[in-house]
């Protein structure tokens, strides 16, 4: 009877979490106060962990982000990445995933790859580079770079004290596993892709667009040109704070003895991670506004800011699901299959990418499967490694940055095929996540 009853709270677990993704947005976090409302008052569970820390480092961290891009911050950023590119163009498939990559590991979100795709198309286009090759790495090198990131919601997430956080895993750990797992895994995934697909002038959808008119390479490069001529000439200054900001939450993970402290009764107490994020991404907001002269209403009108705020509704009520009904049923799973998970941890990174499919949402699919980890005595730093699981969205072709690399490819070759799975990013994707989670159990096996 109990295991009939923890399958039917399962199974409206995972139909809310369909239906909150189906909706999008806000619908996750919606659906997920659903689902926390009919596991306390129809079943009787207690309530988990609501995820405090993981909403207010979104809060800091996007506000920061949303002053930089207020300031034209974000701009200048991709008028220094374009020239850059543009100076190497033949290297594009190589180069553009991982200026994206590293744009992400330092913003903390996906979404400044926007910025960049259009110009990673036009550059591939321009040289006759088949725009699949480059798009299709980059879309998912800007997903690795959360996982990498020491300001990104997921990051914030898998260190909080209540997961890896409270088993001593520092910010550096994650950084020392996933930076250098992620750096390799798209190297290896752009070799791969260089030799995926037919030359751009033997693409058969890319021909019958040029007899069209339809591609016009000359205007294309019109438009990037004119996107990054005339950047805030204080954005610079807003960019440097930034990065000072994200350098600071760098040097007091690395160095935790650094920290702030305080005395209570005799004890000393060092402020946590979470709280220096927050303070100092809050604090980095307003020298952003201030040296960059940017206006406040601005800052809550860019898309930065939208889908910040959306994310930490998506994770506030998802993610206090999951704890309710993981946490609230711990002794089952612990009976039943701790064991099998313990001796094949490989299960539960299979159990993470197929959450983060559902969820759309790295930090969710932390804050929602982290906890059941933990419970079942997975070791810390094994989940460390399996952190690039969460990045598995890719999956299905309807997650925004994907969509976005489907239209700036004008060429047609980046594209979803008649099957819908068999799309141009499913390889990219497999590769970097086998690469990045077995580099990342190899590097916790050699320096810890």
């Amino acid at each position: 009877m109990a295991t009939a009853i923890i399958l039917l709270q399962l199974a409206i677990v995972l139909a809310l979490i369909f239906i909150g993704a189906r909706i999008g947005g806000i619908g996750l976090g919606i659906y997920g106060m659903v689902g926390v409302f009919i596991l306390v008052f129809l079943f009787g569970l207690k309530p988990g962990s609501m995820p405090i820390d993981v909403m207010f480092i979104i809060v800091s961290v996007i506000t920061a982000a949303a002053a930089l891009q207020a300031a034209g911050g974000l701009d200048y950023l991709v008028g220094v990445a374009a020239k850059f590119l543009r100076k190497h163009p033949e290297k594009i498939t190589y180069y553009g995933p991982l200026v994206t990559w590293l744009f992400c590991i330092v913003a903390g979100t996906a979404h400044t790859c926007y910025s960049l795709l259009p110009i990673i198309s036009e550059i591939a286009t321009n040289s006759k580079i088949r725009p699949e090759r480059p798009l299709s790495v980059a879309t998912i090198a800007a997903s690795l770079g959360i996982t990498g990131s020491p300001v990104s919601a997921a990051t914030a997430a898998i260190i909080s004290t209540d997961l890896l956080g409270g088993q001593g895993v520092e910010l550096k750990d994650i950084m020392l596993v996933c930076i250098p797992a992620s750096l390799v895994a798209i190297l290896v995934a752009a070799f791969v892709q260089n030799r995926v697909g037919v030359e751009l002038e033997d693409d058969p959808v890319y021909q019958k667009r040029v007899a069209k008119g339809i591609i016009n390479p000359e205007e294309d490069s019109r438009i990037i040109d004119e996107m990054i001529k005339n950047p805030n000439p204080r954005a610079k200054y807003a960019v440097i704070a930034f990065v000072f900001g994200v350098f600071l939450i760098v040097l007091y993970g690395s160095v935790p003895s650094i920290r702030p402290s305080y005395v209570v009764d005799g004890v000393r107490h060092f402020i946590t991670m979470p709280q220096i994020i927050e303070i100092i991404m809050m604090s980095m907001a307003a020298v952003i506004l201030l040296v960059g002269k940017a206006s406040v209403h601005h800052a809550v009108k860019g898309n930065v800011f939208g889908a910040g705020m959306n994310a930490m509704v998506a994770i506030f009520g998802i993610a206090w699901m999951g704890d309710t009904f993981f946490n609230g049923n711990l002794d089952f799973f612990k009976t039943h299959i701790a064991s099998i998970v313990t001796e094949y941890p490989f299960l539960f990174a299979i159990a993470l990418f197929f959450m983060s499919i559902m969820l759309f949402s790295q930090a969710a699919t932390v804050r929602t499967l982290y906890p059941l980890g933990i419970g079942l005595g997975i070791p810390p730093l094994a989940l460390v490694a399996m952190f690039p699981a969460v990045n598995g969205y890719f999956f299905l072709p309807n997650y925004p940055t994907t969509v976005a690399a489907i239209n700036f490819d004008r060429t047609g070759s980046t594209r979803i095929g008649r099957f819908v799975v068999n799309h141009s990013f499913q390889l990219a994707g497999f590769i970097t996540t086998f690469v990045s989670i077995g580099l990342g159990y190899l590097i916790v096996q050699l320096l810890y």
